[in-house]
């Protein structure tokens, strides 16, 4: 193998297969990363067994071949390389691979391309396309809302649903359920439901930052595969068995109380709020006022720890209903108004101990449902 490249394509490379690295493993070859010359790119492969990430990047390629070597030790390297050429030899029979850039060198002992585990292909199953800002934004909007633990392995997924030209993501983790809804590129011919790992998604958000193409989606149910196929990219992983909740039955079909505040004031009051609420089992109190003819309706936004003190914040909302109160933990609030992009969100409320909704004014693919927190008013 022998080839050359700019640092800056194989730090960039580098840095998208990096994640899906094996970090604690009883098979040490994922701790590699597969290095294989092809024709005039250089392809870059990691997998953790559970997902796996390929890029190409362009390179001048002498010869071709492949290796594997430890993913730490050459991140680390190429990352503290000026921004110039980089020139990798891999010697015929031998398994160190030699880099060179201007006055610095490197020899890494690797392991044979041939002990890496394979990267499923998936070639079929239901095939569809989507824009990269739709994918993206519907991630954003749910991910966060998946449960971390593993008691449920379900929820620690996002369920995704392909029904004809419509895609619905959603996540739960038993306190609260985000569900967003977006348009696919290409209608899907039989209706597919699969949960996708949180983690899966959450990394290709990160991947879908420079990508301006539609997005490829080929998902396999057979197999428990799905693919995301980029521009320069590809992401595969497992699919989590098992059955999601209906979630439908958990959005409340009406309310008693509703208030439209501005998003950023209500972030700064919640946020303001969560500095108290920290001593206080992360707990802020909301009250909403209606208005009157003259002045208008009112949110409260309050918490108090009991040894250190206690605030309340105010700020101006278009309210319907009559006068509510409900506590929610200030975590769960902060979370959802932080990744919605409109300017404005309505608070739809019950009773004290009814879930609360929040929806963003001006679009209706979103919606934010919120347990509430039990305390003494």
């Amino acid at each position: 193998m022998k080839l050359s490249c700019l640092q800056e394509n194989l730090n960039r490379g580098l840095s998208i297969v990096g994640r899906a690295v094996a970090t604690r493993s009883t098979l040490p070859i994922t701790q590699n990363i597969l290095l294989s010359a092809e024709q005039s790119r250089l392809k870059l492969a990691a997998t953790n067994l559970e997902m796996a990430t390929t890029c190409w990047i362009g390179a001048k390629v002498k010869q071709e071949g492949d290796i594997t070597v430890p993913a730490r030790l050459l991140i680390d390297f190429v990352n503290s390389l000026p921004n110039d050429l980089i020139e990798i030899n891999l010697p015929a029979n031998s398994r160190i691979l030699e880099l060179k850039s201007g006055h610095f060198q490197a020899h890494i002992h690797g392991i044979d391309a041939a002990d890496f585990p394979p990267i499923p292909q998936i070639n079929d199953g239901i095939t569809t396309t989507i824009e990269a800002a739709s994918l993206r934004e519907g991630i954003t909007q749910v991910a966060f809302a998946a449960a971390t633990e593993e008691s449920r392995p379900v929820l620690t997924g996002i369920n995704t649903e392909f029904d004809g030209e419509q895609l619905n993501l959603v996540a739960a983790d038993g306190f609260r359920l985000a569900v967003h809804k977006t348009t696919l590129g290409s209608p899907v011919s039989v209706k597919t439901t699969v949960i996708v790992p949180a983690r899966t998604l959450n990394e290709l958000n990160r991947l879908l930052g420079e990508q301006e193409e539609p997005v490829e989606i080929t998902v396999n149910e057979k197999k428990s595969q799905v693919l995301f196929r980029l521009k320069d990219a590809e992401l595969v992983s497992q699919l989590i068995q098992g059955s999601f909740p209906n979630y439908s039955q958990v959005i409340p079909q009406s309310y008693t109380t509703r208030a439209v505040v501005d998003i950023n004031e209500f972030l700064r009051v919640t946020k303001m709020s969560s500095i108290f609420a920290r001593d206080a089992s992360g707990i802020v109190r909301l009250v909403i006022t209606p208005g009157s003819e003259l002045t208008p309706g009112k949110v409260t936004v309050s918490a108090q720890a009991e040894e250190v003190g206690d605030n309340v914040g105010e700020i101006d909302a278009l309210t319907d209903g009559e006068e509510a109160k409900i506590a929610f933990n200030v975590k769960y609030l902060s979370d959802v108004l932080s990744v919605l992009s409109q300017a404005q969100v309505a608070l739809e409320l019950t009773t004290p101990s009814s879930p609360g909704t929040i929806r963003p004014i001006g679009v209706d693919n979103y919606v934010h449902v919120v347990m509430p927190m039990f305390v003494q008013w």
